[in-house]
């Protein structure tokens, strides 16, 4: 039998950004940002993926697709369908995708020319999958079973109408019986497109015999060079649609006999296709005053690439106490929302930072509740158990200092714990302003209120309050 070339490409936590934008880089022991990205770029890519292969490759959604950018959130997800139905994808799985509610994603998902594959998501009235748990596809004569895993958090830690009527496991345990099915089925490659995040992807492979490829996402993990586990290559390409992974496997008798990857960077060296830049221009044209306008500006890069504290939260903190007067002030620790470089801030850039544009809230929280809330959210960051962590970084934070050792087992990693300079005192009532329930979740404070203001607005009337803001890290929450 002769030897199949096969390229695999993947895009993950593409979090709806249809244009070029500005992206994070290392460079040594300094930060430096660079335009890269887009939906042209990414077609431009596959269009020579199609020439290399005479059309014969894998092209698979990791998810975090539908959500993220103004265009994409106020139009629910419409405008990205045609747009990604030119793309020639195989496959996609999800997460933010059922921010609109799961009845809405099914809509989207009946316009795509592609499937939705999640073996781990269940009507909750009849127990029964609610999208395909796999694909098989055949490419140059070699069998793919694919399996698609969505994230297992929508219905624990995401806002309740995301998983209205269903429910969610980690998948692992339904794994052995679908890559057996697919064995029955003939195939011969086995391959993981999971939006569960990188550490439960790397427990998986270990735990999990027979899967020879996982495309990991969640996390926004740039993987320059794949993790070997338990003979299974994992990938994870960064995310904004900022990078594709690009990986070119050898098969022998139905085995991986090499590979070679690449994460590749979408800078001006990639082409921009032109019918996929008039399609995008076409749905901005009716953005593009509003999104376009200054409306302040930064002396600090705003962005999330930090763990524990990152200057675009600061700034959106700032913004809700300077609104509210509050001692304190949380949002959750999310990682979307493209970088804002040094300089003009536009509208568009504050509907990136939170393209939920949720009400600002307020609430009374005893300095108990606070160490609690704490504590949790660490363990649900830095759990020892891959699986027992949930959602994205440590929740961000103003107004306090906390010092805590990441190797501490759960309820016994904060070690210190300031408000405002002061020893927290846990049976007094801080006032506390937040956005969304990852905030601040339900089970905490008492008076919770819904400000008649959105926090959009909020960093509007700071930015024309203060024309020009610098929100440098301020070691709020510190690893010791």
């Amino acid at each position: 039998m002769s030897n199949s070339n096969i390229t695999i490409i993947q895009l993950n936590d593409l979090h709806g950004y249809l244009e070029e934008h500005w992206e994070h880089f290392w460079d040594g022991n300094h930060s430096k940002y660079m335009r890269v990205g887009g939906l042209p770029r990414i077609c431009s890519f596959i269009e020579n993926i199609k020439k290399e292969s005479n059309n014969d490759f894998v092209f698979l959604d990791g998810g975090d697709t539908f959500h993220g950018t103004y265009p994409v959130v106020s139009s629910k997800g419409e405008v990205l369908i045609p747009l990604l139905n030119d793309l020639s994808l195989d496959a996609m799985t999800a997460h933010w995708d059922f921010a609109y509610g799961p009845d809405r994603l099914y809509d989207i998902v009946d316009k795509l020319n592609y499937p939705m594959i999640a073996g781990n998501c269940y009507h909750k009235d009849t127990d029964k999958l609610v999208f395909p748990p796999y694909i098989i596809k055949k490419v140059k004569g070699v069998k793919f079973g694919i399996i698609g895993i969505a994230a297992t958090i929508v219905d624990k830690t995401m806002p309740k109408h995301f998983s209205e009527g269903i429910y969610l496991t980690l998948g692992n345990k339904e794994l052995p019986k679908y890559i057996k099915e697919l064995k029955g089925k003939g195939a011969e490659i086995i391959m993981l497109n999971s939006h569960l995040g990188f550490p439960q992807e790397m427990q998986i492979a270990q735990e999990v015999n027979g899967i020879d490829i996982i495309l990991s996402a969640h996390t926004h993990n740039r993987v320059y060079e794949p993790a070997e586990v338990n003979d299974t290559i994992i990938i994870q390409s960064g995310c904004h649609g900022s990078f594709l992974g690009r990986l070119d496997i050898t098969i022998e008798q139905g085995n991986i006999k090499s590979y070679e990857h690449e994460l590749v960077v979408l800078d001006d060296k990639y082409e921009e296709n032109i019918n996929m830049k008039s399609k995008i221009e076409e749905i901005m044209k009716p953005h593009r005053n509003k999104l376009d306008k200054i409306v302040g500006y930064t002396k600090t890069n705003l962005d999330r690439y930090q763990v524990l504290e990152s200057t675009m939260d600061n700034f959106l903190l700032q913004s809700l106490i300077d609104y509210t007067n509050a001692e304190i002030a949380f949002s959750n620790g999310w990682r979307y929302g493209a970088p804002v470089h040094t300089g003009p801030i536009t509208e568009n850039d504050l509907w990136n930072i939170i393209p939920v544009n949720p009400p600002v809230s307020t609430t009374k929280i005893t300095g108990e509740e606070l160490w609690e809330m704490m504590e949790e959210n660490l363990d649900r960051t830095f759990a020892k158990n891959p699986y027992d962590q949930m959602g994205g970084y440590v929740k961000r934070c103003l107004g306090l200092n906390l010092y805590f050792k990441i190797e501490n087992p759960k309820g016994e990693r904060i070690q210190e714990f300031f408000i405002n300079g002061k020893p927290l005192n846990k049976s007094r009532f801080y006032n506390a302003v937040f956005v969304t329930s990852q905030g601040i979740p339900e089970k905490y404070g008492k008076d919770r209120k819904n400000l008649n203001i959105n926090a959009v607005e909020a960093m509007k009337i700071y930015l024309e309050k203060k024309k020009t803001i610098a929100s440098p890290l301020i070691n709020t929450i510190v690893a010791v």
